[in-house]
């Protein structure tokens, strides 16, 4: 089954988010400590000990529904402590979203690149989440009751394409399931191929645009994917790394431009890891075009970690890290295929997105010149 719409949503960004509440319960443990102690102790990634300071005495703190503006305030056990992040703007932000196929079990979206998939860091409301409350409240309200689309997988707020998304609980069951089984049949040996991908319940295809010249036709990376730490990035950046859990792509060339030392690849991947394929590419030396984070080798473009800037923003969180992080763009990197299994029916659907003229073949640049469609 092959479905296509081009029915575009979404609607325009207000100027300021709604702001966030963070809610905390005081537990024994931390039962007798001052606030000050509570918040740069518990959440010291989030603001420095000023910074914390900074926003108790701008009246962002209360305990049990009153604002505290005495940092050395006694915490008891049980109490609910709630830090108000006040409203900000988010920076510029791409809002629609072509549907490339819709049915009562599923939506597929045309991601663009910039927009996040899922709240984190400043991106809290300018995401695809957003934009799909707010579409699915619309429908609600006059054709759908049970409509809540909630994305399945993730793309990174660089990488455009193909974003699965679930309406039903499931779609989001069996879409967990078919995600798992790709990620647990990997196999970890350098003859790994993609044959055993045909009986897997999803398939993934990418293109991209890499540095160099790729040699070979075709290239297989088995390169496992882990962990380091990195400033700026709470959780650790994803890297290649020996000790990192198994991970595969399979690359296909496309197109060479000899003249612009740039290769046109097709990249099949059988695992999810955050940022495989801008990470396997790097690790063979040919790191997407534009990337300003990965380097050959699969590893930052500063490995070295630096000291992150004390200072403080406005709202008393850290500054932006001068390094670049996973989320800053400029690469090219595109979900083009999707063939799935459909939830419900077992039945194969495909889903393609269009490309993005830097990511298409002389021949595909032809036919679109022509009226020719993929």
């Amino acid at each position: 089954m092959f479905g296509r719409s081009y029915q575009v949503i979404g609607i325009p960004w207000p100027d300021l988010n709604d702001g966030l509440f963070y809610n905390d319960v005081v537990k024994p443990s931390d039962s007798g400590k001052s606030l000050i102690e509570f918040y740069s102790c518990k959440y010291k990634s989030s603001a420095p000990l000023e910074g914390w300071l900074q926003r108790i005495k701008n009246e962002q703190i209360t305990i049990d529904g009153q604002v505290i503006t005495d940092p050395e305030t006694t915490l008891r056990i049980g109490s609910e402590v709630v830090y108000r992040r006040l409203p900000w703007k988010e920076p510029d932000t791409p809002y629609l979203l072509e549907i490339l196929y819709e049915d009562d079990e599923m939506i597929a979206l045309n991601k663009p690149s910039g927009l996040q998939v899922l709240p984190g860091g400043v991106f809290q409301q300018r995401t695809v989440l957003t934009q799909l409350q707010w579409w699915s409240n619309k429908q609600r309200s006059s054709v759908l009751e049970e409509l809540h689309p909630v994305p399945v997988h993730r793309l990174g707020r660089g990488t455009s394409g193909i974003l699965l998304c679930a309406k039903t609980r499931l779609a989001r069951t069996q879409f967990a399931a078919y995600f798992a089984d790709g990620t647990s049949c990997i196999r970890s040996n350098s003859n790994s191929t993609m044959e055993e991908g045909t009986r897997r319940k999803i398939s993934k295809i990418y293109r991209a645009l890499v540095t160099g010249i790729i040699g070979d036709d075709e290239v297989s990376v088995d390169q496992p994917i882990g962990r380091m730490q990195y400033p700026g990035v709470a959780q650790g950046l994803y890297v290649a790394i020996p000790s990192g859990k198994p991970a595969y792509s399979k690359i296909n060339v496309l197109e060479r431009d000899e003249q612009g030392k740039h290769t046109l690849v097709q990249v099949e991947i059988q695992s999810g890891r955050p940022h495989q394929i801008r990470i396997h590419l790097s690790s063979i030396g040919h790191p997407l075009l534009g990337d300003p984070l990965y380097v050959a080798g699969g590893q930052p473009n500063c490995f070295h970690s630096e000291v992150v800037d004390q200072s403080f923003a406005e709202d008393g969180g850290y500054q932006r890290p001068m390094k670049p992080v996973p989320g800053d763009c400029g690469y090219y990197l595109h979900a083009h295929q999707l063939v799935l299994h459909h939830p419900k029916t077992n039945e194969v659907v495909k889903i393609i997105a269009p490309l993005p003229p830097i990511l298409r073949t002389r021949g595909e640049a032809e036919d679109t010149r022509n009226g020719v469609n993929e």
